[in-house]
């Protein structure tokens, strides 16, 4: 029996995840390995002590997916009349389905590269103005190191055909601004970064819920696959976009409900916040000037490694900068809940239209326990657009929204906390309980 042309990595979610010899040189590059040291959800494991996940295996299913939904929407059977027409001649033949095929799974494994260490919790305002990760996922995809690899390849890929699918037109617009994307190349980046059903939503929502251990991110994504389509905008509308059958109405409301309930249960969870805060903290007073350089070469030098080592320094000497954050962290003296958000307080809010009711809190604390014992976080879930086409079994496209009562009801996941110094806790909850009523009623 002649060898398998493909490397079988065993994976919790999809099995086995199979590359080819062309992507295994992507897989093996720097960039991409360097994910295997990038916690996919920050400190998490400090609260959920499964969350040791990484980067690494979050793009190994993401390409897997992104492989598998374009098998489904490029079938022959599956296409419908408007879209052949739009697309034009990309499908009809063999090799330029296989390019895009290979493009399209090179920029799902790709497109998280760009991650500073601990993913989005050490990002926000530490990078250079005008950065993101796409950013730099975009300009490692570009470089002479991956160059090389795309180069290699048989046929090759282009660079810029691989950047484009991983990071996406409104992103590449700041990086590239002269570059355009055809119809297929938007619908492409739509099977990785779509809100509604990108395969990126997909993977992590499954991954997470696996290693985290709750049941919120489960959802049958074999049957949502299956029913996928590339599909007009809505009746007899040229511009194509991504949606699914009829059939698959109920798992998609599935996932878009599991994206909420983990929003609600894990990924706002207030300790998890909490640490993210400390993690912010101590970077600032650790990197140079509180921000990542902008050199590219530097930044994938730095993962997780580096910052806990960095952490565990200055832990334990307080001459160094980012020693309280860093103490807090190591020793899970973590800022505890002081106020969380409630509807009856969201309600009197927004009749009045004032600030959100943890802001009038924590204005109200600072004057009594000073800004260092405090912290406020507020987080909104990105709104996902849920009106995507779905093709019914006469052939008719309707919104999914006229096909969906649960689609219509799914709400915004948000909240909003006061934390504060452990060794404060208990005398600012006695302080809070006789003033609440003072500080939300003030906004009258």
């Amino acid at each position: 029996m002649p060898p398998s042309p493909y490397q079988e990595i065993r994976d919790p979610i999809h099995v086995f995840v199979k590359l080819d010899d062309d992507e295994l040189k992507v897989l093996n590059s720097a960039p991409v390995q360097r994910l295997r040291n990038i916690h996919q959800l920050a400190m998490s494991y400090l609260v959920y002590p499964g969350a040791t996940h990484r980067r690494f295996e979050h793009s190994l299913g993401v390409m897997e997916l992104a492989g598998q939904v374009f098998d489904v929407v490029t079938h022959e059977a599956n296409l419908v009349d408007q879209v052949r027409d739009e697309i034009g001649g990309q499908l009809l033949k063999s090799d330029e389905r296989l390019y895009w095929r290979k493009a399209l799974r090179m920029a799902a494994l790709c497109h998280d590269i760009g991650h500073l260490p601990f993913s989005h919790a050490a990002e926000e305002s530490m990078l250079p103005e005008g950065w993101s990760h796409e950013h730099i996922s975009a300009r490692l995809i570009l470089g002479e190191e991956m160059k090389s690899i795309w180069e290699s390849m048989r046929p090759p890929l282009n660079a810029l055909d691989v950047a484009k699918l991983a990071v996406g037109e409104a992103k590449m617009a700041k990086i590239h601004p002269e570059t355009r994307y055809s119809t297929w190349e938007s619908l492409l980046y739509e099977i990785i970064g779509s809100d509604t059903l990108g395969v990126d939503r997909m993977d992590y929502l499954l991954r997470d819920s696996l290693h985290i251990g709750v049941a919120y991110g489960r959802f049958d994504h074999h049957r949502l696959i299956d029913s996928m389509r590339m599909l007009p905008t809505h009746q007899g509308s040229p511009e194509p976009t991504l949606g699914i059958t009829h059939g698959g109405i109920h798992t998609a409301e599935a996932l878009l409900l599991a994206r909420y309930s983990m929003f609600m249960q894990v990924y706002y969870h207030r300790t998890r916040l909490a640490y993210d805060c400390l993690l912010a903290d101590f970077l600032k007073e650790w990197l140079p000037g509180g921000q990542f350089p902008d050199n590219i070469s530097t930044l994938n030098r730095v993962t997780d490694n580096t910052v806990l080592q960095a952490i565990d320094d200055s832990a334990w000497s307080p001459q160094k900068p980012g020693h309280v954050p860093a103490r807090r962290i190591l020793h899970r003296e973590h800022f505890r809940q002081l106020y969380r958000e409630s509807p009856t307080d969201w309600k009197q809010v927004e009749d009045s239209q004032a600030t959100n009711p943890a802001k009038l809190v924590y204005d109200a604390c600072v004057n009594e326990f000073g800004t260092d014992n405090l912290r406020y976080v507020a987080t909104t879930q990105n709104e996902p657009d849920l009106h995507f086409p779905v093709l019914d079994s006469d052939r008719r496209i309707t919104p999914s929204t006229a096909n969906s009562e649960t689609l219509n009801r799914i709400p915004v996941a948000r909240h909003g906390f006061v934390l504060i110094a452990p060794d404060l806790v208990d005398a600012a909850k006695e302080w809070l309980e006789t003033q609440k009523t003072d500080i939300i009623s003030s906004i009258d």
